[in-house]
């Protein structure tokens, strides 16, 4: 799955990088130093998405992960989680939008 929206994001002409999100968390009274991956930042110009691919968020404990590097981003490009599954597009409190893989690559424009 990641390969298919890796390969629509480029025939889209978007540079495509892996990115890294790094914060300081406290876990079990420890001050750790954690780094998670954003599976795709596309850019084009001034344009610039995050992008999680998720093949199935059937638990919260999987959807907690998948969006955890997401909710750390904080500045106001869009995140979007692209699942497996055919949903119906929908933006969470967060300002995630979440899509299914085939809304993905019907879609003209990320926006």
């Amino acid at each position: 799955m990641e390969n298919i929206i890796f390969n629509e994001l480029r025939s889209r002409d978007y540079l495509v990088d892996v990115g890294l999100v790094e914060s300081r968390e406290m876990q079990n009274g420890k001050q750790l130093y954690i780094q998670r991956e954003v599976d795709f930042i596309a850019t084009n110009g001034l344009e610039k998405y995050y992008i999680q691919s998720a093949y199935s968020l059937d638990s919260e404990e999987k959807r907690d992960q998948e969006l955890a590097s997401l909710l750390k981003i904080d500045d106001s490009f869009k995140k979007i989680v692209i699942v497996g599954n055919d949903i119906e597009k929908y933006t969470d409190e967060h300002g995630i939008t979440f899509m299914g893989l085939f809304e993905f690559l019907k879609l003209r424009s990320l926006d």
